[in-house]
Formats: structure tokens, sequence, C-alpha cells
């Protein structure tokens, strides 16, 4: 099992699309296809039209005698499932910390799932945390959304440094510019001097537009209702290239 995570510090970038579309695009693949809710606002569990809660709560999670497959859902998409969020995953930080496996739990818990799927998308919350840094161990590819705007590749900046700073493998970040309005002149300059800057930028963008916005409507991934648009493209280009750059096998 392949675990993919979008992730960034700064919130507000499109990781929970991403999250949701790649995981529409693995199911179009063929590929058993988890994604797991990290983020305590349960915005891809909204998504996905499934109630945003766990039996237990984050306690349940850490619990010697749970099963992850006891808290795994189906979904209104044959080849995806869903591990809900919860809001009290606020918790699960100060949860993990005292743990002796606790930067690594979240691996764990899945490790039990490897034969159950094929990749695992993680949709994590904007922090830098115990969670983040779970993540950053367990991932196989950490899917960065920057919007072209200069907090935001900050934010991408800080990201990588961490990994630096704490021995973590740079190589495992795949950043990807979101909301890009190319009529925006900073847009496309920012967008080129982070491409001379950073080789590891995947080549495919998402652009903003209200059709994307609508996911909200349609409690849907893009694809789900507008099969034949423009993000629906984009984000079947995101995932080629992420797939071929992770190797992934579809």
């Amino acid at each position: 099992m392949k675990i993919l995570a979008t992730y960034n510090l700064k919130g507000g970038v499109g990781k929970t699309a991403a999250a949701v579309n790649l995981a529409y695009c693995a199911h179009l693949a063929g590929a058993r296809t988890l994604i797991w809710d990290l983020d305590p606002q349960g915005a891809a569990s909204f998504y996905f039209k499934t109630k945003a809660r766990i039996k237990g709560g984050s306690e349940r999670l850490l619990g010697k005698k749970r099963e992850m497959s006891s808290i795994v859902r189906p979904t209104e998409y044959e080849n995806i499932s869903l591990v809900p969020a919860d809001i009290r995953l606020r918790n699960f930080d100060s949860e993990l910390t005292p743990r002796k496996d606790g930067d690594r739990r979240i691996g764990k818990l899945l490790s039990h799932l490897k034969h159950n799927y094929d990749i695992a998308l993680l949709d994590c919350p904007p922090s830098m945390s115990a969670v983040a840094e779970n993540v950053f161990r367990t991932a196989d590819r950490i899917v960065v959304p920057i919007i072209p705007t200069p907090l935001s590749i900050r934010a991408y900046e800080q990201v990588r440094e961490f990994f630096s700073s704490n021995e973590l493998n740079t190589s495992k970040l795949l950043p990807f510019f979101s909301m890009v309005d190319k009529r925006k002149k900073l847009h496309r300059e920012l967008i080129i001097d982070f491409a001379n800057d950073h080789p590891e930028l995947l080549q495919s963008y998402i652009p903003y537009i209200s059709q994307i916005e609508q996911m909200g409507i349609h409690q849907a991934p893009v694809g789900a209702f507008a099969p034949n648009g423009v993000g629906t493209r984009a984000f079947s280009a995101l995932f080629k290239a992420i797939a071929d750059r992770a190797a992934l096998p579809f």
C-alpha cells in the first residue's frame, strides 16, 4: 500500500480538495483507495457525505484492543473507503506525545490495512504538530498545495526547513500550485521563480475556478458531477504527475 498525504502548514490552499479528488482519480484507476480525514474540521468527510464522528474519538484510535478496520466507512464510490474525522481529534496531538510509539503511531495503525488497499490518502490539518510529524514519517510522498502568493510559498519553505532540521527525507515533498489564476501577473511570475528554485515542483497545477468550489454544493469530487470539466482534467493530470513521481502502479 502506497501512502500519500496532502499537507500544508498554511490553511485555505486547496489541501482537502486535492485529497478528495486524488482519491477519486485513484478510484477511477481501479485502485482500492482509503482516505483518512485527520483534520478535525472534517471537510473530506463532508465531501463524501459521511458524518464526522468516530465512536470513542481519538482514544479509540490509540487503544490497543481497537483495530483500524473497525472505524473504516464505505462511501458511495466502489473503490473508496473513508476513516472519518472527529472533532475530538483536536486532542490527538496531546494524546500521541506521551506514547513511546507516539511519533510513528499513524504508520502502525495503517499497517493493519496494508493488504486491504492499494493507496491511502491522508488529509492533514494545517499545523506543525505531532500528527504532522507522524505523517511526515509514515507517508511515501507529501503532496503540498501552494497558492502562488508570497505567504503560501513561505509556508512551504518552512515545511522544507522542518524536514531538513529533523533529518526527514525532503525528497518526499511534492509541491504543486493550487488556485492558480494565470491572468494575474503575480501568479505567473511566482510560479516561474519557484520552478527555477525547486526542481521537485510538479508541473501540473489546479486553476482557480468555480467548478471546484461547487464541490461543497454537490458534496462530491469534481469528477463525479463534472466528468468532462476543466477541474476534472486538472486533477487527473495532477494524479498522473504524482503517480509518475511516486511510482504508483496505476
